[in-house]
Order: C-alpha cells, then structure tokens, then sequence
C-alpha cells in the first residue's frame, strides 16, 4: 500500500531511478511525489530517463509545483544547488513527510530543518524488503550508471537487507 503523505523529490533520486528503469518502486512505495520546477529543469536538461519521468508526470503521480525564491530559498542556494534548494524550501514550507534526496550536504541541511530524509538507496532497500529487487542487482546497476555508492555504504545496506 502507497504512502500517502506530502513526499517531495530533489533531481537525483527521480533521475536515478529512471536510468535503471525502477520509477515503478516509487509508484509502490507513495502515491504521489511532488516535483518542484526548478528540479523539472534539471530533469529535463538531459535525455535520459526523460520518457520515463514525463510519462509519470503525464498520468498524475509526479505533481509539479513552482517554489517562489524566499529569504530561506536565497539562504539554502548558498550552500547547495538549484533543486536540493527548491525541495527543501518546499518540503519545509508544505511540512512534508519526505524529502528524497541523494546529496550528502542536502541530506544534512534537510535534517536541520526537521524533515525526513531518504535516498536512491532508501527506496531500493525498502523495495528489497518487500522483495521487489534484488538488491545487489540494483545497486550495481547505480554503480553502472555512474551513481558512486562507496564499498562500505554497499556492504552496509546489503546487510540491511538480509
């Protein structure tokens, strides 16, 4: 059963998924991911998974929402990119359930902000839970993407799974 609670997605999650063509889990784990315009723009600024991501955008289940420049947009722009910021700043302004964000420094200014935080690798590792992936499988294909997952980050979520 989806989630139903306020998700909100930075660029490297969606754009991660779609290159080793596992949307499908996010559409398992949530029941709609809001999409901010300035992630859409980084999205978009490439061609690949493009199809897939316009596709879940066609049929509803990603939402795009424009994030006005606030004094905290201009504050968090300081310290991380266009879309990290914008998905924050969004996530804090709709009090989100979840923010799915990949990057290091994202991750820790949305945890000061209060917000719940996954990953690429969350969402495999809850899709491996309900035995929907093959764990390994999927992260080596991250890794063949060009996605860096470190060896010990690897060994760790593996043996989460177990």
């Amino acid at each position: 059963m989806p989630n139903s609670g306020l998700v909100v997605s930075d660029t490297s999650p969606l754009l991660n998924l779609a290159l080793i063509d596992r949307l499908d889990l996010l559409e398992a784990q949530f029941s709609e991911i809001t999409v901010p315009q300035q992630v859409w723009g980084e999205l978009t600024d490439g061609e690949d998974g493009l199809e897939a991501l316009r596709g879940l955008r066609d049929d509803g289940f990603l939402h795009l929402v424009e994030v006005e420049r606030s004094d905290l947009f201009v504050e968090l722009f300081h310290e991380l990119d266009l879309g990290e910021t914008a998905a924050i700043c969004y996530a804090v302004k709709a009090d989100a359930d979840l923010v799915l964000l990949d990057e290091r420094d994202g991750r820790r200014v949305a945890r000061r902000h209060d917000l719940n935080v996954t990953g690429v690798i969350g969402v495999l590792l809850r899709g491996a839970k309900t035995g929907a992936v093959d764990l390994e499988h999927e992260l080596d294909a991250l890794r063949d993407a060009g996605f860096w997952i470190s060896d010990g980050l690897y060994s760790k979520v593996l043996s989460e799974s177990e």
